[in-house]
Order: structure tokens, then sequence, then C-alpha cells
């Protein structure tokens, strides 16, 4: 078995910057409603965003080993995501580690667990993405994968596939599908900024979006 994959097809620089000032909310919707990544994974301070390649990592519990084999072969930019068999109670990350990752350039960390050091981890502005905190420490004894697909936060992420998190949540986006997808999402805040002048001008939503007729059919009764 192959526990670490070197080489893989990233999204596009490029790519990744149009992205980079796009709403989680816009990017789920104008995909179909796909990629959503459960709301429990929340950033560790306001404002806090990550936009970037994914980074894959399936580590054991209470484990962090592969996490700092992830740390030595990312890329400058990459978002190091990580799912740790579902074992939170522990503090996979920590200063140390944000450190190196920091001199490294990496773009973020993404982590299906809980972090420590956390003041440390806030005033340094390294974005990360996490269940929260924990101070229980870790092995460095198991085995795991780098750069294999893996599920996080009920959605499945490719090594390569495009990693976003604002203040509203997660959202991944594969590869191959960034470019209509990025199309979408445009068209998406563009109809949405024309929506909000009419909304400012003082029409109501039920009647800019005509649910007169679904309040009918319900039967809707005001007095």
């Amino acid at each position: 078995m192959i526990h670490v994959i070197k080489n893989f097809e990233r999204v596009p620089a490029e790519m990744v910057e149009a992205f980079r000032g796009i709403g989680t909310a816009t990017v789920h919707e104008a995909q179909g409603r796909k990629g959503y990544i459960n709301y429990g994974i929340r950033p560790i301070a306001p404002r806090t965003r990550i936009c970037g390649p994914a980074f894959t990592v399936e580590g054991a519990p209470r484990d962090n080993l592969m996490l700092h084999k992830a740390i030595e072969r990312a890329q400058p930019g990459d978002i190091i995501v990580a799912s740790l068999a579902g074992f939170y109670e522990a503090g996979y990350w920590g200063g140390l580690m944000n450190t190196s990752a920091m001199a490294r350039k990496l773009g973020g960390l993404a982590i299906d667990g809980c972090v420590r050091d956390s003041e440390e981890l806030i005033e340094s502005g390294f974005p990360i993405f996490c269940r929260g905190f924990c101070i229980q420490g870790t092995s460095k004894t198991g085995l795991g994968t780098v750069n294999h697909p893996i599920v996080f936060g009920g959605a499945i992420v490719r090594p390569g596939d495009l990693i976003l998190g604002d203040n509203d949540g997660m959202v991944v986006v594969a590869r191959e599908s960034c470019a209509e997808v990025l199309a979408k999402a445009k068209a998406r805040d563009e109809a949405e900024a024309k929506k909000a002048v009419q909304l400012a001008a003082g029409i109501s939503g039920v009647e800019f979006n005509k649910l007169g007729k679904n309040f009918e059919f319900l039967g809707l009764v005001e007095e």
C-alpha cells in the first residue's frame, strides 16, 4: 500500500484566487447544494477564511503522526484537510505544528477533530477550522494515509479539490467542476446584488419572489 501520494493534480492557482472572495453559501447553492461539510467544523476565530487545494490526511484516533508528515509534504497554499477516525477528544494540532506550517507557507488547516494552544493559534492568524479545543495529547505511532480520498464532515474530499471555509461554514468543490461552479456562483452574486437594490427600495420578499401563490396553496389565513 502507498501511504503517502506525493504527486497529484491541484486546482489551478488562478482558480483558487477567483473563488477567494465568494461566500461558501453561494458556492454551495451554485453547485446544486452539493459539497456541504458538517457545521460542527468551525473557524477558530471570527472572519477566518480558507481557500485552496485540499491536501488530505487520514489519521489514527488520538494520534497526529500523519499530520506531521502532511506538513512536511504539503506545498505552499495547500489546505491540510484531516480526518481522525471520528475521535475528537485530543488536541491533534498545537502551537509548534502551527509554527512549522506557517514557515512552510501552507494555506490553512481543516480538521475533523480538536486542536490545542488555542490562544497562540488564534493570535498567529493561521486559518484553522476544527471541531473545538482539547488539552489531551496525542501519540505518534499510528500510520494512516496522505492524499487519498477521505470522508470529511460527511463530504468526500479528494486531494486537489477546492476547499473553502468562512464564518458560515465549509464546502468542497471537485477540481474538475470549479470553472462551471465559479461561473454559476458569480451569476448568483450578480442576481442577488440586483435583488438587494429592490429590497432596499422597499419591495417585500413576498412580492419579489412571488410567494403569494405559495401561501394561497397552503391555506394561510390572516386577520
